[in-house]
């Protein structure tokens, strides 16, 4: 399944819970949705707390699905073409000094 066909399945969503009405008690402003995205990413560092490995696979797989379900609507809802963003970000990132060759150091840098 492609982002947009991802986006337009979240939109059904929300649409049919009403979220998307001016008196919806769940406004779906930029702010919420940017908010909500990060306490969805901290639910998924809960599983990470205290082992490297996650102990129930299928909760974390439903952290990272409510995470991306926030980016694919704040994308969305931004005006953000999420697909061209990334590839954009990747070649920024292509070009950037990254202090050497991390993948043989093992080392991260800015």
């Amino acid at each position: 399944m492609d982002l947009d066909a991802l986006t337009r399945a979240m939109h059904d969503f929300v649409e049919s819970k009403g979220w998307y009405s001016e008196d919806s008690p769940k406004q779906q402003t930029q702010r919420n949705l940017a908010i909500s995205l990060v306490l969805e990413a901290s639910e998924v560092l809960e599983h990470f707390q205290w082992s490297d490995e996650p102990s129930r696979p299928a909760e974390l797989a439903d952290e990272l699905a409510d995470v991306m379900l926030y980016l694919l609507q704040l994308a969305s809802c931004s005006g953000i073409d999420l697909g061209r963003a990334v590839l954009t970000k990747l070649e920024k990132n292509r070009a950037r000094d990254w202090g050497g060759n991390l993948a043989s150091t093992g080392q991260f840098s800015e």
